[in-house]
């Protein structure tokens, strides 16, 4: 696959990953300072490693959003708890074991900060009363 194709496939990827909204508003503030980054982030993560047939589309969410978690990447946290409730039929259940999961090897800092931050976004989608 070329690079074109590549940053294509990984366009498409990330579009059903993270919602169509999402994406075309990255797109719609592409300039020239931020264009080659972004067709970075297509091709490379959304092109080259979420397309790779091993894993399946589920089981790399909650990698990313454990890692996440253990990063202390908040606001990417938060877009892919999002994500996975909008585009990927999570649950409210779903979400939880994830952090539990990992707060157990990421601390209870960690784990106290991604609860709170997964039960405002539940909230948000009427996953919360």
């Amino acid at each position: 696959m070329d690079e074109r194709e590549r940053a294509k496939t990984g366009l498409a990827m990330r579009r059903k990953v993270l919602g169509k909204a999402w994406v075309d508003r990255a797109e719609a503030n592409l300039n020239s300072f931020n264009s080659e980054w972004q067709d970075t982030i297509n091709r490379s993560p959304w092109g080259d490693i979420w397309t790779r047939p091993h894993f399946d589309e589920r089981t790399r969410r909650i990698l990313v959003m454990g890692t996440m978690i253990a990063l202390g990447r908040w606001e990417e946290f938060r877009l892919h708890v999002r994500a996975a409730l909008t585009e990927a039929g999570f649950t409210a259940d779903d979400i939880k074991e994830v952090i539990l999961q990992q707060a157990v090897y990421a601390g209870v800092p960690a784990g106290n900060h991604a609860f709170k931050l997964a039960e405002e976004i539940l909230k948000e989608h009427g996953k919360l009363p």
